[in-house]
């Protein structure tokens, strides 16, 4: 998607109007109805369109305005026309129009500041990604056709020094959603480790650890799961180097199971495809690498990702096998199937013993309870650290992503404990399964402040209600993130 930020709207293809609640003109609309002897007010008034936000009215070819097509975008109560209200008036515009054969929008942000300007391209852009990597059939009647975004601004070079602030965080989310969309006989662990790798371009430090590094450093929770693919397990070390030198880093830890079929502990067959996104953890992890080096963020981090495929083979783990961990904790595996947590197990406590982090935050997509627990529109956060936790909290509702804090109550414990081993992989039954889940990743963390989150109501999306979020992969927690560590954590 090409973005321009241009001095005047004559000439647009397609002009987005910005109308608030009331059906009150933002910026030149009242100007524009005027040119049109009053007929985008008319249009309005013949309608239910009364500037709601996410709403859209199109209106084709008015007469006077130097515009083939006007669309008037709803963008809320004028009161709160906040960051997030301006993003989404212009994914609103963008998803009204995208399939019209028009090649360019323009988006009147005439009345927007220059941040403001920036964020509906910003919004726009969002708003535009498909991955259509592999449609090779596809109709142009159902393909989007716009390819230019324009803004118009009254200081264009000030907006665009805005946008190229907020381009990198973009383009992180669009290498996020890319790498959770890929189908997993292309994104398998050494694949992704490879898009990993080629992000030295942009600065990062990448070390790449195959099974000879892990089985020697002993990674052994890891490597029983990915044992049965004939796929090679592989953990990706990301490091940005922003902050000042000896600073202590932050870190960042990933699930990468590029498939999961539960092993030995079989999933059902219905619904066993989505498992490709079981790596999103992983992918928003890389993402926000990719964000921090891409904006120059002046922080020391550190990614990590496991990178790994849980396949049901001869040599797969088995129910009721006892692994040593990295940490050098046994660990009863009494369901194949709760197998992230055994990969961040043994890179949550080589992240912190290798790196001596200030703090460690886990993502992963790590159970289904999460989902009973919360529905498909928040991730849970689990922490030992009231300071990082709202942190996180704080930056989520910022960017337009919903979180909520969870318990992790000692008294749960029990529920991991067993008398074959220090402790197993699942807790007793279905209660509570993602504080148990969060309750065994914390005995790998060694005391250091840590969060978990748990994405797997978040990572991918069927019914999107945001129109900057289209369905399918959402990269859920780049911004996120790269908002905290901007917020919170930059020198």
């Amino acid at each position: 998607m090409k973005i321009e930020f241009v001095a005047s709207a004559s000439g647009a293809e397609v002009l987005a109007v910005l109308v608030h609640e009331g059906r009150a003109f933002h910026g030149a609309g009242a100007q524009h109805d005027t040119a049109a002897s009053g007929a985008l007010t008319r249009a309005m008034n013949g309608g239910r369109f009364t500037g709601g936000s996410k709403s859209t009215l199109v209106v084709p070819a008015p007469t006077g305005v130097d515009a083939g097509t006007v669309v008037l975008t709803g963008a809320g109560e004028a009161g709160k026309f906040d960051d997030l209200a301006v993003e989404a008036a212009a994914g609103a515009a963008y998803q009204a129009v995208k399939l019209s054969g028009a090649t360019s929008l323009t988006i009147d942000g005439s009345g927007l500041t220059a941040d403001q300007a920036a964020r509906a391209a910003f919004g726009a852009r969002l708003a535009a990604y498909r991955f259509l990597k592999y449609r090779t059939t596809l109709k142009p009647e159902k393909t989007p056709s716009i390819e230019t975004i324009k803004v118009v601004a009254a200081d264009p070079k000030a907006a665009q020094a805005a946008y190229d602030k907020l381009a990198p965080v973009a383009a992180a989310v669009e290498f996020s959603r890319d790498l959770v969309s890929e189908p997993a006989n292309i994104l398998y662990p050494e694949e992704f480790a490879n898009r990993v790798k080629a992000l030295e371009k942009l600065g990062l430090e990448v070390e790449v650890l195959g099974e000879k590094e892990l089985e020697k450093l002993g990674f052994r929770t890891l490597l029983a799961v990915g044992q049965g693919s004939r796929r090679e397990s592989k953990v990706a070390i990301m490091k940005w180097n922003g902050g000042a030198k000896g600073d202590q880093p932050i870190a960042f830890v990933g699930k990468g199971v590029t498939f999961d079929t539960g092993g030995i502990s079989i999933k059902p067959s219905d619904g066993m495809e989505e498992m490709k996104w079981d790596m999103g953890g992983a992918a928003a992890v890389s993402g926000l690498m990719h964000a921090l080096a891409g904006r120059k963020a002046r922080v020391n981090a550190i990614g990590v990702i496991g990178l790994v495929e849980n396949m049901p083979d001869g040599n797969a783990q088995r129910p009721g096998d006892v692994v040593m961990s990295l940490s050098g904790q046994s660990v009863e595996v009494l369901n194949t199937d709760a197998e992230g947590r055994l990969v961040l197990a043994d890179c949550l406590w080589y992240t912190q013993e290798r790196f001596k982090p200030k703090f460690m935050l886990d993502l992963a997509t790590l159970t289904g309870a999460m989902i009973v627990a919360l529905g498909l529109e928040y991730a849970g956060v689990f922490s030992n650290s009231d300071e990082l936790a709202n942190n996180f909290l704080a930056a989520a509702p910022k960017v337009g992503e919903n979180a909520w804090r969870m318990p992790i109550p000692a008294a749960y414990e029990r529920h991991i404990d067993t008398p074959i081993a220090d402790v197993k992989n699942t807790g007793n039954g279905r209660a509570g399964g993602s504080i148990t889940a969060a309750l065994f990743l914390q005995r790998f963390t060694n005391g250091v402040p840590w969060a978990h989150i748990d994405i797997a109501p978040t990572a991918w999306v069927k019914d999107s209600q945001s129109p900057t979020v289209p369905d399918g992969a959402v990269g859920w927690g780049v911004r996120t993130l790269d908002r905290m560590v901007a917020d919170s954590y930059e020198s």
